[in-house]
């Protein structure tokens, strides 16, 4: 008797265009929460404040590259913590031939390229993003990915 594989939610919203202009809240976790992206303590035992590891590095040299290959598309803020990050990306559709890039395309080609550059695969298969429809909800989760890092004890993914 088969067993029957577990059907995944689709967690994006029905019938929206992820290219369209505008600005997206994007979570993205490491497989089992493991915490690669910061180095907290250094080999003596002493906290360190917020310094990356080799792979946090990557990460961020992954994200700061995002505009660089992807012509209308902007990072306002980026936090990288120690099992996840966090971004508001902004994709502003000219509305040339070219349409913009799709999320899913920009944060699947950014996983790509951390795999590739470190040579397996840390992330969860899927991420978490949220449209971000007005003024002050962009102003909310601005404010929450700058002081992220600051509250790392206090975040969900601790």
């Amino acid at each position: 008797m088969q067993k029957e594989l577990p059907v995944r939610k689709n967690i994006r919203l029905q019938g929206y265009d992820y290219s369209a202009s505008g600005c997206y809240y994007i979570t993205i976790c490491v497989k089992n929460r493991h915490e690669i992206l910061w180095k907290e303590y250094d080999s003596v035992g002493a906290r360190i404040a917020r310094p990356l590891s080799a792979v946090g590095n990557v990460v961020k040299t992954a994200i700061e590259n995002i505009p660089k290959i992807y012509d209308g598309v902007y990072i306002d803020i980026f936090a990288v913590m120690p099992n996840h990050i966090h971004m508001i990306a902004r994709i502003e559709n000219s509305g040339r031939a070219m349409r913009a890039p799709t999320v899913s395309r920009i944060i699947n080609q950014f996983k790509g390229y951390v795999t590739k550059q470190i040579g397996f695969s840390i992330w969860q298969k899927l991420f978490y993003d949220e449209i971000i429809r007005n003024e002050q909800t962009y102003r909310n989760i601005w404010q929450y990915i700058n002081e992220n890092p600051e509250k790392w004890a206090e975040d969900e993914f601790y």
